[in-house]
Parts: C-alpha cells; structure tokens; sequence
C-alpha cells in the first residue's frame, strides 16, 4: 500500500514562501546597515529595526528570534557611533522600543512553537489512527492479485475518513471499501468501527449480507457512544453515514457485492471497462430507517482469471481541475491494461495528481484487484 500526500506543488510553494519569510530580516537588517553605513546617508533608519524580531518570531523559535533582536542591536549601537547621534532623544526612544519588541516577539515565538508541536502531536495520533483503517494490503491474496493506493487531500485538510481491507477467508478474498460522511477524529472512530466489525465477522459469517448487517451493527454500537458534547453541531451525529461497498471473489469464476450508497466498482476486461452499478440501491450504513425489505441481496457478476476490478472512494471520481472538470476514471482505466496492478494503480495517481495539480480535495483510496489467470485453482485461506 502506498500513501501518499498528494499536494506537493501546494507543499512546494508552501517551502519557498517560508524560506523567503525567513530571510526578511537578515534583509531588513541588511538594509538598514548599508543605508546607515552610505556616505549619501539620505535619512535615518534606526525605527526600521524594530520589526526585524517581529519578522523573525513568525518562522523562527525563541532562540533564533533573541538572535535576531540581539544582531539588531548590534547594529543599532554601531550606526549610532558611526554618525555620532548618542544622546539624542531619537536614539535612545528607537533602542527602547526594539528592546520592547524583541522582548515581546520572544514571547510570542516560544507560544508558537509550543502550539505546532502540540498541532504537529495531535496530527501523528490521528495519523496512526487512521493507518489502523488503511493498512497495507498483501500483493497476493488466493487467487487474485491486489494493490492499493491512498492519496491525502492538500496540506491543511483535515484527516478523513476512507477505509479499506482485504482478507483471505475460508469463503473466498473478501474486500471492503467505504467513506465515512465528514472529517477528523469521528471519522477515523466510525472507520475504525466499520473495518473491526469487517475482520472479525468475514472469519465467521458465510452470508456476506451477514458480513454488512455486522458492520452496521457495530457502527450503530459506536454512534451510541459518541460523545454529543463534543460535536459542533447538534445535528451532526443524525447525519453521520458510511457509504460501503462489500466484495467477495470466490474460485467460481464470479464476484459478489453488497453496495450500500458507495461509488461503484470498476471491471475491466479485454481492454473495456464498465461499471458495477447496483440493480437496488441501498441507502448507507447509518441511514437504515430507510433501508425497506427484503433484506439485503447479495449481486453477482462474472470475474474472468485476468479481468481487474477497481474499488475506489468518491475523492477520485469527484476530483475536478481548475476547469471543473471531473477526473475521467473510466478512459483513463482503459489505457493501462498492460501494467501490472502495482503499475496501474501508480499510473491511476500519477494521472490523478495531474489532473487536480496535486490539489486533491478530498482524500482517495483505490484498491484494484487482478483474477490470476493461472489461479483458478488455487486453494484459499
């Protein structure tokens, strides 16, 4: 599994203005010495000090803003003696507020560090936490060949909620792919849940309409512990939904899915893709009031050895470029039938990055799966 953050132009951008904020005061600085230091010396430069230590508390920590104040200082008294001002009323009300002012941009430097690493702290905990939902998955599993790929949205989103996971089971390779509806750490918890209740239930349960009632049962489980107090929004936990969609590929040449309000999965065979709609749509887990009977039916489709299959978040189809146009998932697909499914899923990103310009608005999971043409046979675990 690879993951990836996908806004590295905006990442890019983000290093250059950072480098340039760090150097305007050494060149204010600079500045000021060469003006003073000038035999034209066409007007005083002494209050143009005072920002420096300011400038410098929005990239650099208490020590190198105290630096900074220090440098400017130095300054100051150098050009005072050199145009012989000491004694001035101007001198000495310029060194008392660069003294007010580094003191003050040493304070404010200290706070802000403290805060990014608390921030930088609380990000790793919800990154890991999210790794538990999107963990690597095996470059084979029985009789098919799988990779998967999970693009971040651009730097400052928050972390999402997409979820994934294969597992070799007695029943067949089983799949789960979902999006949990909102953002941060209540949606890394309802993935969490939905991905737990997966890999327990697909060991024991031979229905995979079995497998979803579980997924949905321990989601319902963790709505209910859900501290409402800690939601924004009074109304946000009635919204909270999980789009899911569940797949099981068996030795019988078929695949089986269960889609529950997710993006439909994409088969490719001899260089032609289609998509798996669902004949019954299914609202998501979460939204069961309106869920009417029957039950939920499993559908099944034919799975060739060599044919591929493409589950996917709605971060990929829905990702659009300056012109607002969508990510063509389908043609893009279609070109890439002759890499291997590593190869193809790299291409998917490298093409998906292109299209967005590394500005990826939400996060996207892909997960393509490959019949092994000589594995028909093969036993599973």
């Amino acid at each position: 599994m690879r993951f990836i953050r996908a806004a590295r132009g905006v990442s890019g951008r983000s290093q250059t203005l950072f480098a340039i904020t760090r150097c305007l005061p050494f060149l204010v600085l600079a500045a000021v010495l060469s003006i003073e230091l000038s035999p034209a010396h066409a007007f005083y430069t002494g209050p143009l000090l005072s920002p420096a230590p300011a400038l410098a508390a929005v990239t650099m920590g208490p020590v190198g803003t105290t630096g900074v104040a220090v440098l400017a200082g130095a300054i100051s008294g150098l050009t005072t003696v050199h145009n012989d001002s000491w004694g001035t009323q101007q001198v000495y009300t310029n060194l008392v507020a660069l003294l007010v002012v580094a003191v003050a941009s040493v304070a404010t430097s200290a706070v802000r560090v403290r805060r990014d690493r608390e921030l930088a702290h609380v990000r790793r905990i919800a990154e890991v936490s999210q790794n538990v939902v999107l963990r690597p998955l095996p470059a084979r599993m029985g009789t098919v060949n799988t990779a998967s790929v999970y693009l971040a949205a651009e730097r400052g989103a928050q972390i999402g909620g997409d979820l994934y996971e294969a597992m070799c089971t007695r029943y067949g390779v089983r799949l789960i792919v979902g999006d949990v509806r909102g953002k941060g750490l209540a949606a890394v918890r309802s993935a969490a849940a939905v991905v737990g209740a997966f890999r327990e239930a697909v060991h024991y349960e031979e229905d995979l309409a079995e497998v979803m009632h579980r997924c949905a049962a321990a989601l319902a489980r963790e709505y209910e512990l859900l501290d409402r107090s800690q939601l924004q929004d009074p109304q946000e936990l009635e919204e909270q939904f999980v789009t899911v969609l569940l797949a099981q590929v068996t030795d019988d040449a078929l695949i089986h899915l269960i889609n529950r309000g997710h993006p439909p999965p994409l088969v490719m065979r001899e260089r032609k893709v289609r998509s798996l709609d669902p004949a019954r749509p299914l609202p998501p887990l979460g939204l069961e009031e309106f869920l009417d009977p029957p039950p939920i039916g499993v559908e099944t489709f034919p799975f060739l050895p060599g044919d591929r299959l493409l589950l996917h978040t709605d971060g990929v189809v829905e990702a659009r470029n300056d012109c607002d146009e969508f990510f063509p998932l389908h043609r893009t697909m279609e070109t890439l039938d002759d890499a291997s499914p590593s190869e193809c899923l790299d291409r998917l990103r490298h093409a998906l990055v292109r299209h967005t310009e590394g500005r990826l608005a939400d996060d996207a999971a892909m997960v393509l799966i490959e019949r092994d043409v000589g594995g028909a046979d093969r036993p599973l675990g």
